[in-house]
């Protein structure tokens, strides 16, 4: 009971937390849509959106993703008319790509290069949104986001602008809070039951697969499930205590930035009526492919290191 409690707070405080944000985003962005500044940002970032599939307006979540958080995004997100295709290349990219300060800050704690992690991140996400636009014929359907009403055909004045966009954002809200306290709930009960542990034993099989050593595990399991930052202390202290190698919080970060939070920043996006489980697929085939594409290639490259050494140390000591 004290568990279901505790959850239920710590949902509700979240919920609070992430509404202040997503309030006051959706509300200054449905307003500012129907203003020429959306016209002449659309106009001006459309170019370069454009290869990517985006409209120029679309470019608004995603500073807004990479510089704040997903809730952030999605509150923008809510306001702008797009059809299925683009709404999932916005998914696709800001899951790669997002809370980039605060998310890079836990990188360097561990010890990590911030340049790296912005650099896989960005990359993947500009690459994803590439192949999906060139290679997806479909979803060209408008979106549909869940009980957010409608875009009105016709905007009278001011006051019709501002209630539509009150009206959009406590609805989002209002979804968002049924993802995130039963998020939480599950977070506090994993908590309390210790499955932390139990879970990081269930991963040994799979870091040999990602080509890490199976003391990364308990770091893996963190990030997979709390994700870079609410899973920071967890990380920082696995990463200190279990005596992960260098190379080895590299190859699991070079994962994590691919894929992490693999509950929470997937329901979110229900609200924007996107197929969730493509999006979770490719985020985590994304991650799998690239982490062990590098692993083998520093491993290899190590190799070769250690055999060009082998001989110049017998010659040293033949002398």
């Amino acid at each position: 009971m004290q568990t279901l409690k505790k959850g239920l707070l710590a949902g509700l405080a979240t919920t609070w937390k992430l509404g202040k944000i997503i309030f006051p985003i959706t509300l200054i962005v449905t307003m500012l849509s129907q203003t020429v500044v959306m016209d002449w940002l659309t106009r001006v970032l459309s170019p370069m959106m454009g290869l990517i599939g985006l409209p120029g307006e679309a470019a608004i979540p995603l500073v807004l993703g990479n510089v704040l958080n997903l809730y952030a995004a999605i509150g923008a997100m809510l306001t702008m008319d797009l059809t299925v295709k683009q709404v999932f290349i916005l998914a696709v990219m800001l899951s790669f790509s997002h809370n980039l300060f605060v998310e890079s800050a836990v990188a360097k704690q561990v010890g990590l290069r911030i340049s790296v992690v912005l650099a896989v991140r960005i990359g993947l996400a500009l690459v994803s949104a590439w192949v999906i636009h060139l290679v997806w014929r479909g979803g060209s359907e408008q979106a549909s986001y869940g009980f957010v009403p409608a875009s009105p055909e016709e905007v009278s004045g001011t006051a019709d602008i501002f209630f539509y966009g009150v009206e959009a954002a406590f609805i989002g809200i209002l979804q968002l809070a049924a993802i995130v306290i039963p998020i939480m709930l599950f977070v506090q009960i994993m908590k309390d039951l210790s499955w932390l542990p139990v879970f990081s034993r269930w991963m040994t099989p799979f870091t040999k697969l990602l080509g890490v050593k199976p003391n990364t595990s308990t770091t893996l399991a963190s990030g997979l499930l709390f994700g870079l930052a609410y899973g920071a202390g967890v990380m920082i202290q696995a990463a200190k205590e279990d005596g992960v190698s260098k190379k080895d919080l590299y190859l699991v970060f070079i994962f994590l930035v691919a894929c992490h939070a693999v509950i929470e920043d997937t329901l979110i996006f229900a609200p924007l009526g996107i197929p969730l489980w493509p999006l979770l697929l490719v985020r985590l085939v994304t991650a799998i492919l690239l982490t062990a594409a590098v692993a083998f290639i520093w491993n290899r490259l190590e190799r070769q290191e250690q055999e060009e050494e082998q001989p110049a140390a017998a010659a040293s000591s033949d002398r």
